[in-house]
């Protein structure tokens, strides 16, 4: 810890030499004066003062050797090379009459170093530097009392993510939870098991398509190239050069059949887990009757009730249909990760980054892929690396529709005619919408507890995840204004949990949370986007770091010439206090993990670049920032 941030907390004495006549060291005397007697209980200044230059250079330097014996304590190795007036440093000791270098605790330095010292003791810390302990969720009473005679201490509506960390919590703390999630076919008929979106046909089935499309791009781009595959043969014929592969052949039936499988194992493995953590599991379609009771319905239709103190409405989120003649040929991300023939020819509706990713990874095993983009790509992200994530995949042979949406789909042969609002048309093998999602309320029978869906989402109002209705919580997608992300539900049902029956007053933090777009250029960001920066804090308070560069591994593909990664820092000026950072190329999810700490934390611009990147790695292009934006200088990385 630095001794202005210990200074927060206890007592700091600074000492400060000089000689009278030293303009320098009369400035920083009267500076750390000053705020001592603002701060009487925090900082306390102790003056040397000599009466010339060369008295204070004889103590300094000749005589008692103080600097150097300063220098070899404590590692204040920066004292042995300073000979100028003022010579300042903390100590133990407040006793001018006994100036021991054994009492020094940090050398500090000249006369710009102790007001830079003093600039820090008196800056508050940011808000983000706040714990996120202190953050107390001050809840409305609900009612519940352990006596009461309820089924149930807490039922579950869903079986995602949210809902599954959120049950095994409050279970851990002897409440008798049952978890209900029953999965409504999507309308093309696909179906899947416990675990929820992201499980079944979000995040992990995406990521693993992602990998087979990196894994095919490096077949084809890289490879020969590290002299994989390359026979004495090729290099003859190519003159002693190596060129890039053919596209392999690939399997999408296999590529499906081990994902599900995969998949399978993680639904068996949730069933396991509730019953050790015993959870009771029902298969069941749940709808309220009233704040205490649930209609339930299994698959053969016969019909129960259940009753519970407290429930948590964890259903998320389902994609928005196609809203135009013959939308129901159009299928969603329910459905692609279990389709059960070859996309062939794929058309992606919507600018979402579930539209960008589908469109991704099915480019990157080799298919047709256009993406129809009515306004922007990946509103709410930031637009300078959208625009370079858009001109990436368009690199990569995917085909942008810019400006247009489908006014019409229809069956012609085995194929989709979609006609587009521009009057020009095409043939797909497979339309995938992807314009948005809306909360699954729709059946819950809200209006029978008195609970009002937003119109325009379907999704629930609450405040600390309680709704209206005091003892009906809501987590997760379904939650109005909660970030679309697995690990945010996953916390958010935690900490409900502990309070509901761990005695926890501690409130979700939903601030600066880290996310990765997983477009064939990937896109780690976390904090504000340049643009919201700007519109929360004003043009002239925001400075933008930046710089693109070749990630090392790319260096020797010649096809990758054109592509570069890019990092930027969004920085307020006046405070230093990181903002924003934003990072395109590999592996965006493991560089941007450990900012997501720091960020949270409070970090500064200067904690960023005084910390020692890992070469030769791409996370460290953050830690080698130095251009400005507004400079207009070359933002090209310039090698190690």
């Amino acid at each position: 810890m630095s001794s202005a941030a210990a200074a927060a907390t206890t007592k700091s004495i600074i000492h400060v030499a000089g000689y009278s006549g030293c303009g320098f060291y009369r400035r920083a005397a009267s500076v750390v004066a000053s705020l001592s007697l603002l701060f009487p209980h925090r900082l306390q200044l102790v003056q040397h003062e000599f009466n010339n230059r060369d008295e204070f250079r004889e103590w300094l330097i000749h005589g008692t050797n103080f600097r150097d014996k300063v220098s070899s304590s404590r590692g204040n190795l920066r004292a042995s090379a300073h000979s100028s007036s003022p010579f300042c440093w903390t100590s133990s000791s407040a006793d001018p009459s006994n100036v021991n270098a054994d009492s020094v605790l940090e050398f500090i330095g000249g006369c710009d170093d102790t007001l830079d010292w003093c600039r820090k003791f008196a800056q508050p810390p940011p808000p983000a530097a706040i714990s996120a302990s202190n953050n107390v969720a001050t809840m409305v009473p609900d009612g519940h009392i352990p006596s009461h005679s309820y089924d149930y201490d807490l039922i579950i509506l869903g079986g995602g993510s949210g809902g599954l960390a959120a049950s095994k919590e409050a279970a851990k703390f002897g409440a008798k939870v049952a978890v209900l999630d029953y999965v409504k076919p999507s309308p093309a008929g696909s179906k899947w098991g416990l675990g929820g979106t992201c499980v079944n046909v979000g995040c992990i089935p995406k990521k693993l398509m992602h990998h087979a499309a990196l894994l095919n791009t490096n077949h084809i781009h890289d490879q020969p190239h590290y002299g994989i595959g390359v026979t004495p043969e090729s290099i003859e014929q190519n003159y002693g050069m190596t060129q890039d592969n053919t596209p392999p052949t690939h399997s999408w039936e296999m590529l499906k059949q081990n994902v599900q499988n995969h998949i399978r194992g993680l639904n068996f493995k949730y069933r396991v887990d509730l019953r050790e953590k015993e959870v009771t599991y029902l298969n069941l379609l749940g709808k309220f009757v009233d704040a205490h009771t649930i209609e339930t319905v299994d698959k053969k239709g016969n019909v129960d009730k259940v009753t519970f103190s407290r429930c948590i409405i964890a259903v998320g989120g389902r994609p928005t249909p196609l809203n135009c003649e013959g939308g129901e040929l159009a299928i969603s991300s329910d459905d692609i990760f279990s389709l059960d023939r070859d996309p062939g020819k794929v058309l992606c509706v919507g600018a979402s980054y579930i539209s960008l990713e589908c469109a991704g990874f099915l480019r990157g095993i080799g298919k047709d892929v256009t993406v129809a983009v009515r306004s922007i790509l990946l509103r709410g992200f930031d637009r300078e690396c959208a625009k370079l994530i858009g001109e990436h995949m368009k690199d990569e042979g995917i085909v942008f529709r810019e400006e247009v949406v489908p006014t019409k789909l229809e069956k012609v042969g085995e194929k989709i005619k979609v006609t587009f609002s521009n009057g020009e048309s095409d043939e797909y093998d497979t339309v995938l919408a992807a314009i948005g999602r809306s909360g699954d309320t729709s059946k819950l029978g809200l209006e029978n507890v008195g609970i009002a869906a937003n119109p325009k989402n379907s999704k629930i109002s609450a405040k600390f995840e309680q709704t209206s209705v005091p003892n009906i919580y809501v987590i997760g997608d379904v939650m109005d204004g909660c970030p679309e992300l697995t690990p945010v539900a996953i916390h958010a049902g935690k900490a409900l949990s502990r309070r509901l029956f761990g005695g926890s007053n501690q409130a979700m933090d939903y601030r600066n949370i880290c996310t990765t777009v997983f477009t064939p250029l990937e896109y780690g960001t976390v904090g504000y986007s340049e643009d919201d920066a700007i519109a929360e804090f004003g043009e002239e308070s925001v400075t933008v770091y930046h710089k693109y560069f070749i990630p090392l591994e790319w260096s020797i593909s010649p096809s990758r010439g054109t592509h570069q990664g890019f990092c930027k820092a969004v920085v307020n000026k006046h405070t230093d206090r990181v903002l924003g950072l934003h990072y395109l190329g590999p592996n965006a999810g493991e560089v941007l993990q450990g900012f997501g700490t720091a960020m949270k934390l409070g970090c500064k611009f200067e904690d960023i670049t005084e910390t020692v990147g890992i070469h030769p790695t791409t996370a460290e292009e953050f830690t080698t920032l130095s251009i400005t934006k507004e400079s207009g200088e070359d933002a090209a990385a310039s090698g190690c």
